[in-house]
């Protein structure tokens, strides 16, 4: 006999006692059905390949979830798979029963991810008679699979819940195998009255009659609360009989079985579940312990929601609290900030921001980061925060303000790490000394002086004018509380009319798998491309800047974000903006005939800090980063890398860097000067093919359009300049 009368010898006789084949790919969403499985569901009687859609449809929604957890049981264990399943007509009435048994074969795909195929078989059974708990429970073999897989879900998506509200739905939506609820209920205690925390298929105000209710009462929910022990009551008939008193208020929602549990954490009887049937439930043993599993994973669930909940709220507040207003209006100026902790732990942390009116008439800015995303880093920030504001109000320069901090800061950690304190604990990281980062600006709003004394924190930016951004170097000492006596030297620039600053904590910069210098440039990128358009009279508004640096972080934001968007948040966030009006910067509408400002930089590279000539370098070419000629900023870089070691080499002073480009695209002119206190002025020399230096002038000579050198009451001035000039054959605006 061949293979092909031995297949269908096979399906006739599959066929006589109404069995189908199937094959179920999962990699591909394809189900293939022999003539008879798609008798029964519901197709017509022909093999046929369909979507996993399509078949999906024909089962009732509970069985399909119910399945689903099955087959992952099975596949886990690499056994069948036997399920009891619903067939639905396209009216939504239950056509036939069927029952599944099927072997999960996993295989790889090509694209190395491991998958599975179901292949098994489907035959009609007999559905049990209504009324009886037979008509909603699996057959006796699938009941133990059933009971395994749902446990397994229940238990997974209750431990994610993060709200009591979460908890609540999700155990709305549990399907419990056999036997579904279709009214619950979730009680608390509240002194000695019970407390509805919420509930599922009632209608709204039906609680009425049980919230507030006296534990005393002879009602189930409130005997199981007092024992702890759980209550069954299978029909109407045992509630009647049982709770005389209370049985008119649960007469009226037409149910037939009930369910109480107690809700148990750490032997402490928290509240009471109530699970209500409108079908008759027997209650057996293996239902029970489907009840009493649910219950206590339910019981957890509540109890870390509830302490998450109060840590949430305790946490939101305590941050509100220390993060301040910025305070009145200061003219010639506009101020914006934000601050979005992060979504680890409690989503508080150790950023802040402040603005600080001073009693020269002058007005502080300061940025800090406290080391840690934990209750103790909020609270050394509000105590770091409030000695900084005490500094700066009593007049202290801004060296000074950042001096006294640090020895502060290091007393504090050092009072914290008491041998009693750390008696009791044992949390290591709270023992652990912390430091913090800081960034603090004086600035005169009359004529944009800014005064910036750096402790370990980024350097601030500058965007000038014309949309060009500036990374500012500044001179900075180690973060606050490292060194007690640390010296924090000052450095000083001027913040043009139409320029914005923006200091911002490194969760602005490095987050999104960003180091410094990608995350800058993402920065940049958003800083730049809200320069104004000429064309567009509408003002732009620092607070829509403000948003849009946070936004190309993480999304969407407000002024202080929590919830599901600080969930995301890899570590804490603050910004402060401070623009000088005028110049078209955004604060204000611009000119009706707006002409491109000039772009200006000035820098001062100490004796002792000749590695900030890179930073010379760095700053020429970002001020020249749309110069038409790449070969003249080369030139300048050179030039001005030459100058400034001259200065460091041959001097016994600072260089003092001037750089101003102005102009139209295409046609600028960059003059840059480079000033010491030297009295010596460079002359030319005729260096050998060997020598290491003395070919500056020649430099000069060579590359610059103009160059030269003006003496100084004390020093001098050496200067040159470049004009602009496109590539040949290149447009000069392109």
């Amino acid at each position: 006999m061949t293979c092909k009368d031995d297949r269908v010898r096979t399906e006739d006789v599959l066929a006589a006692i109404a069995t189908g084949l199937w094959r179920w790919d999962n990699a591909s969403g394809t189900v293939t059905l022999d003539g008879e499985a798609a008798r029964l569901l519901g197709l017509p009687a022909e093999p046929v390949d369909l979507p996993e859609v399509a078949v999906r449809s024909r089962f009732h929604p509970v069985d399909w979830n119910e399945i689903n957890g099955i087959v992952n049981l099975a596949v886990a264990e690499g056994t069948l798979a036997e399920a009891r399943l619903r067939i639905m007509d396209e009216d939504g009435r239950v056509l036939r029963i069927v029952r599944s048994r099927s072997k999960p074969v996993e295989h790889r795909t090509a694209q190395g991810r491991v998958d599975y195929e179901l292949i098994g078989t489907i035959q009609e059974i007999a559905e049990a008679q209504p009324g009886t708990t037979a008509a909603h429970t699996p057959i006796t073999g699938d009941w133990r699979r059933s009971r395994e897989a749902f446990l397994l879900d229940a238990g997974r998506a209750l431990a994610e819940a993060r709200s009591t509200a979460e908890v609540l739905r999700v155990a709305a939506s549990l399907s419990m195998p056999g036997f579904i609820p279709d009214g619950l209920a979730v009680f608390g205690v509240s002194g000695d009255r019970l407390s509805i925390i919420g509930h599922h298929g009632h209608d709204p105000g039906d609680e009425g009659p049980f919230a507030e209710m006296p534990l005393e009462t002879d009602y189930p929910a409130a005997e199981v609360v007092r024992t702890g022990r759980a209550i069954y009551l299978p029909s109407p008939e045992d509630y009647k009989r049982r709770f005389p008193a209370t049985w008119p208020l649960a007469q009226r929602f037409g149910r037939t079985s009930w369910a109480f549990l107690p809700l148990i954490v750490a032997g402490r009887t928290m509240g009471a579940w109530m699970a209500a049937f409108k079908h008759r439930v027997s209650f057996s043993p293996d239902e029970r312990s489907v009840l009493t599993t649910v219950a206590r994973m339910l019981a957890q669930a509540l109890q870390r929601a509830g302490v998450a909940e109060s840590e949430r709220e305790l946490t939101t507040g305590l941050q509100r609290s220390m993060m301040p207003q910025l305070g009145p209006e200061i003219p010639g100026m506009k101020i914006a900030a934000r601050y979005v902790p992060t979504g680890g732990g409690l989503q508080v942390g150790g950023d802040w921001y402040d603005m600080i009116p001073l009693p020269s008439g002058r007005f502080a800015l300061v940025i800090g980061d406290v080391q840690g995303h934990d209750v103790r880093a909020a609270g050394l920030m509000g105590q770091l925060r409030i000695a900084v504001r005490a500094y700066a109000s009593e007049g202290h320069r801004p060296d000074a303000v950042l001096s006294r901090a640090s020895r502060f800061l290091a007393g504090l950690c050092s009072a914290q790490e008491s041998p009693d304190d750390t008696a009791y604990s044992t949390d290591t990281d709270f023992q652990s000394p912390r430091f913090a980062t800081c960034l603090y600006v004086e600035c005169d709003p009359r004529t944009g002086l800014l005064e910036v004394a750096r402790a370990g924190h980024p350097d601030p930016a500058i965007r000038m004018a014309d949309g060009t951004v500036l990374m500012r170097p500044t001179a900075g000492g180690l973060p606050l509380g490292i060194v007690p006596d640390t010296d924090y030297p000052t450095t000083s620039f001027t913040l043009e009319p139409g320029e914005t600053m923006m200091l911002c904590t490194d969760g602005l910069i490095e987050t999104g798998g960003h180091d410094l210098d990608t995350g800058w440039a993402r920065l940049r990128a958003i800083l730049e491309s809200d320069i104004h358009d000429p064309e567009d009279l509408e003002p732009r508004h620092l607070e829509k800047l403000a948003d849009l640096l946070v936004q190309a972080v993480h999304g969407p934001s407000s002024h202080h974000t929590t919830g599901p968007l600080a969930d995301r948040r890899e570590d804490d966030i603050a910004v402060l903006l401070l623009c000088r009006e005028g110049g078209g910067c955004g604060c204000e509408a611009p000119p009706l005939h707006p002409s491109r400002p000039a772009r200006r930089t000035m820098l001062t590279v100490a004796q002792a800090e000749p590695e900030r000539v890179a930073g010379v370098r760095q700053q020429i070419r970002e001020l020249l980063h749309d110069w038409a000629d790449a070969e003249q900023v080369d030139s300048a870089v050179l030039m001005v890398s030459e100058m400034v070691t001259n200065v460091l080499v041959h001097t016994d002073g600072d260089a003092l860097l001037m750089a101003q480009a102005v102009g139209e695209l295409g046609t600028r002119r960059l003059r840059v000067e480079v000033a010491d206190a030297s009295d010596e002025l460079p002359h030319k020399r005729h260096p050998g093919e060997m020598a290491s230096s003395g070919r500056g002038v020649l430099l000069m000579e060579m590359l610059a359009d103009n160059w030269g050198v003006d003496p100084r009451g004390e020093g001098k001035s050496i200067w040159f300049e470049l004009d602009e000039r496109s590539k040949p054959g290149s447009d000069p605006l392109d």
